[in-house]
């Protein structure tokens, strides 16, 4: 269970995810949430069916993180117990260690260490060691090892997988569960139905002893299934609450104990009943169906959760790092910041960090989900997990462990699989009401038969066909699975959708909003115009303009720095700066008063630009942003600066217009400039002369038309207007996700990955209404069957075993529905 600040502003506020498992159907996640939410100090509890975990805001000074998973456990379900990051495994082969002396020699040396948490010594060499890194290092063992004399060599370095292994563990038990339930139920199946169907004689001790023939086959199938007695029945009970467990619980269980009434009377009382009147077949094959089901879609969930399992198996296992002049191969895990990496031809990139010397083309498409390779200098960030290609190169490492862009990614998609659509809570919100209304309509199927005087056996074989059928698996696994996938073919493609309810929303935004500087445009404006004015030389106003903007963070300024520096133009501090937001600036150097910006800051102070207008509006209509250098009052020059397009955007552009979107850009420059580029790129609508401070206002201004507006910005300086707006797109790097920025984070600087987004959200959402129909056509028209319906027009009587493997076959098959979202590819 992990835990951590929540970011609720609700003071005294932590939120913790716990992985359970044990869970079958819908109402089980209505049970636990029902659970947490009883308990003192939680605030909000939301329970994932297909991810398996529970993300519970709640109160520390109340209830303690053991007290949720009291909570969870009081409700007949199981909590998985992570082992926490800092302790690692160390898997080695001691050669030399190949007898119980030298077993007990190293075991003796490493009780002496500090930090060792187990360790498995083996005579053949062997050995497997968990240690806390925050206390020991792998290489401190491995030099204890060696100064005894052997020679320790590691084989896999990494982390314990403690989830992993849970899941594993549960899905062998269901395995062993279903083997034994198949090996009793065959013969029992043959004994009780086909040799009487095909009238074929048995032994006359077979004949004479089927009813406890019958009930030793079985019973070992109704202790298989013993899982759904324990859960259906702690559910019903502790919790007020039946689920999917109870049904068949009560069903299987009705048939079994009917059965065993019944083989009584004909054993010992020697009454009137006959062999045909047993249930024990139905109650042994219904089970059997139904571990079969839950087997098979244990194993299917698990393949929704394929793509987290692709991103953790990316890392690099060790790394070559510069340590007292000497390469040497650690684990990852000991890399630290500021660690001198080296890395060669073919060998994938360990950390997070930047080229300090060496150049090569790096393959990134495992984060990006771009194919063609990125070249690398000295300076250029490089993202772990990543391939060398052809250079060797030595990086600086800046971040390391959960702080790498791969760990943030898979954090991101975690998040994003555990949490609920706004459509899942109607499936969540049914299935609460779904089971006791199939209860109710299989008591009242049973009275109404048996009162119409069908008997006892009819009336109970609708019983038990209307409980079995009727399980609200695949009405839970609907939604969840298919989030699972979206969510992990978005990240494949360069897609880091945070929240199911972002990759909903999605679908049925109207109206994107492009911020224009580093989203439409590359974000690096050049200078391109110089226009000397009264006497003033074009170097003059390339000095005096780069001057004031030297102490300035704006790229417009950083390109007018960047072109005196071309020009080898020495730049002196100004005395004086400051930034008139929305306007430009005003600086001091050597008793002259400097003023660069735009027609309001010279409005403002008073100074005329009509002489200027024609030059002013010529650059603009061109795109380009003209800025007035004025010194001393006095205007001195224009300085026009040009941001080009990024390849893509005008392509991006016309995709969501194909979409049907509407597109806008809205931007700081004046209404001129920003109409030309918007021009080039095919946008119709401009929002021009817009201070950052007010783009949120402009979005708040849409949202009030009636508009469901995305807006698409860097994630940082666009914060407000991403948070204001239906859904942000926020435009990450690979090296640096804007996380907190928006709804939706584009890992490649490709803006066409914003109607692949849209595109992902509406082949998503479609699977799910699939799902859902399936889910809810299969229980509409199958409860009604099972109820025998049917039968006073057709003389059919659904049996409860048919029932049964229907139930498994609707899970089953919703699971797999969600899983042929994998061969998505962005087609539409």
């Amino acid at each position: 269970m992990e835990s951590k600040k929540s970011d609720s502003t609700k003071p005294g506020t932590e939120t913790c995810t716990i992985k359970i498992k044990g869970m079958t159907c819908a109402s089980c996640v209505r049970t636990i949430e029902k659970s947490l939410n009883q308990t003192e100090g939680v605030k909000n509890a939301n329970v994932n069916f297909a991810s398996e975990k529970a993300t519970v805001e709640y109160n520390p000074e109340k209830v303690s993180k053991d007290g949720l998973e009291k909570a969870i456990t009081d409700s007949g379900y199981h909590v998985i117990k992570e082992t926490p990051d800092d302790l690692k495994v160390l898997n080695m082969k001691i050669i030399g260690m190949d007898n119980s002396h030298c077993v007990n020699t190293v075991r003796g040396s490493l009780d002496s260490l500090k930090g060792i948490i187990s360790k498995e010594l083996m005579t053949n060499e062997k050995a497997k060691i968990v240690y806390d890194s925050k206390l020991i290092s792998s290489e401190k063992i491995k030099q204890t090892i060696r100064s005894l004399g052997y020679n320790p060599v590691e084989e896999i370095s990494g982390y314990l997988d403690t989830e992993k292994l849970e899941r594993e563990k549960e899905i062998n038990n269901i395995k062993i569960r279903t083997l034994v339930a198949i090996v009793f139920s065959i013969p029992l199946m043959f004994i009780s139905m086909i040799v009487p169907f095909l009238n074929i004689p048995l032994p006359l001790f077979i004949e004479n002893n089927m009813a406890i023939i019958q009930f030793l086959l079985a019973t070992p199938v109704i202790i298989a299934g013993s899982i759904f007695y324990s859960r259906g029945f702690i559910s019903a009970f502790k919790t007020k609450t039946a689920t999917m467990d109870t049904l068949v619980a009560i069903g299987t269980g009705t048939a079994y104990i009917y059965s065993v009434i019944l083989a009584y009377f004909i054993l010992i009382r020697k009454e009137g009943y006959s062999h045909d009147d047993l249930y024990f077949e139905v109650a042994a094959l219904l089970i059997a169906f139904i571990l079969l089901g839950k087997y098979l879609e244990a194993v299917a969930k698990g393949k929704t959760s394929q793509a987290i399992k692709k991103l953790i198996g990316l890392q690099a296992k060790t790394a070559l790092v510069k340590r007292d002049k000497n390469e040497i191969q650690i684990p990852i895990e000991e890399v630290l910041v500021g660690d001198m990496v080296i890395v060669k031809p073919g060998e994938k990139i360990p950390v997070d960090g930047i080229i300090v010397s060496g150049h090569s083309s790096i393959d990134e498409s495992m984060i990006t989900g771009e194919s063609i390779p990125v070249e690398k200098n000295k300076g250029d960030k490089v993202i772990g997990a990543t391939i060398n290609k052809t250079g060797s190169f030595i990086f600086k490492a800046q971040k390391i462990g959960s702080e790498t862009a791969l760990a943030q990614i898979i954090k991101l998609v975690e998040q994003a699989q555990g949490s609920k659509a706004p459509i899942q809570k109607l499936a969540d919100k049914i299935s609460s009401y779904f089971v006791p209304a199939v209860m109710i309509i299989g008591i009242s199927s049973f009275l109404i038969w048996y009162l119409l005087g069908m008997g006892l056996s009819f009336a109970l074989t609708t019983f038990v066909a209307v409980l079995i059928i009727a399980c609200p698996c695949a009405l839970g696994l609907a939604t969840p699975t298919a989030i699972m996938v979206g969510t992990g073919k978005g990240a494949e493609n360069g897609i880091l959708i945070k929240s199911a309810e972002s990759l909903q929303k999605a679908r049925n935004i109207d109206t994107v909003i492009f911020d224009k500087t580093g989203t439409l445009t590359k974000g690096k404006p050049e200078v391109v115009v110089i226009i000397p004015i009264n006497n003033f030389k074009e170097k003059d106003v390339l000095l005096y303009s780069a001057i004031a903007e030297k102490r300035s963070e704006h790229p417009l300024g950083e390109a007018i720095v960047n072109k005196a520096k071309e020009k080898k133009i020495r730049l002196p501090d100004p005395s004086h700066f400051k930034a008139i937001i929305g306007r430009g600036l005003e600086a001091s150097f050597r008793g002259k008063n400097i003023l660069l910006g735009n027609r309001k800051l010279m409005k403002e102070r008073h100074i005329e630009t009509n002489k200027i207008e024609q030059d002013l509006q010529n650059l603009e209509n061109e795109g380009k942003t003209a800025m007035i250098l004025a010194i001393n009052g006095e205007i001195s020059g224009i300085i026009a600066v040009a941001d080009t397009l990024k390849d893509n955007s005008k392509e991006a552009v016309k995709q969501l217009h194909s979409l049907g979107k509407e597109v806008i850009m809205i931007t700081g420059d004046n209404e001129r400039t920003a109409k030309a580029i918007a021009l080039q790129v095919g946008i119709d609508r401009v929002l021009s002369e817009v201070l950052p401070e007010d783009k949120s206002k402009e979005i708040k201004k849409l949202q009030k038309e009636g508009k469901r507006v995305a807006m698409v910005g860097d994630g940082i300086n666009d914060a407000p207007a991403l948070a204001q707006a239906d859904i942000g797109i926020a435009i990450g790097s690979g090296t640096d996700v804007a996380i907190e920025a928006g709804d939706i984070v584009l890992i490649k600087e490709d803006l066409r990955d914003v109607a692949k987004a849209m595109h992902l959200s509406n082949y998503t959402m479609r699977k799910i209404k699939q799902n859902l129909f399936w889910a809810f056509f299969y229980n509409a028209a199958g409860i009604p069957i099972a109820a025998g319906i049917l039968y006073p027009f057709t003389g059919w009587l659904l049996s409860p075993i048919i029932a049964g493997a229907a139930m498994a076959f609707s899970s089953v098959s919703v699971v797999t529905n969600s899983l042929l979202m994998k061969k998505w590819k962005n087609k539409e």
